[in-house]
């Protein structure tokens, strides 16, 4: 099987042979590369970061079994039908993808409540690469926002703020 967004795979693009956490280290990089030059205490320890990354992304072992994701899945992406069966919305990001991907985003967004939804058998290695990338992300698209006329500055700041401590916070104690 291989991953990708469904649209593509049904229409039959051809899907790069690209690792699922190759394709997210190297855009964890350009992040990091992103928000360094926005933040300067992710400027300060680019390295460490840089180096955290391909540490962790090294650890991964290869994979070729994905299962569909959402990609940014919350409660205000699921809606109740009339006869009361969960309909998920905005799902023009579906993918097959590690899934990995999606229980950061479920951790990041349910914080304490996660635990409702965590599952055994997620890969920790995946688990922990795709939790810095994912902050480093959100330290780089919000600044990125804030660069324009993005009308909600003040929560935007924040998001790129917290995630910047957060991602900092992953790395090893000296």
């Amino acid at each position: 099987m291989h991953y990708g967004r469904l649209d593509l795979l049904e229409r039959g693009d051809r899907v790069s042979d690209v690792p699922c956490e190759r394709r997210v280290l190297e855009r964890a990089l350009r992040d990091l590369d992103e928000a360094a030059e926005r933040n300067g205490g992710i400027a300060t320890a680019g390295a460490a970061l840089r180096d955290r990354l391909r540490e962790l992304a090294e650890r991964v072992r290869p994979r070729t079994e994905y299962r569909l994701i959402h990609g940014e899945l919350g409660p205000d992406h699921v809606l109740v039908d009339a006869d009361g069966r969960p309909v998920l919305i905005d799902i023009e990001g579906l993918m097959y993808f590690d899934i990995e991907w999606e229980h950061v985003f479920l951790q990041l967004r349910f914080g304490k409540r996660y635990a409702a939804l965590d599952r055994s058998g997620l890969d920790p290695r995946r688990l922990d690469l795709y939790m810095l990338a994912m902050r480093l992300s959100l330290v780089a698209g919000p600044l990125r926002l804030l660069e324009g006329d993005f009308p909600g500055r003040a929560f935007m700041r924040r998001i790129a703020q917290h995630n910047a401590k957060e991602a900092l916070a992953l790395l090893p104690s000296a």
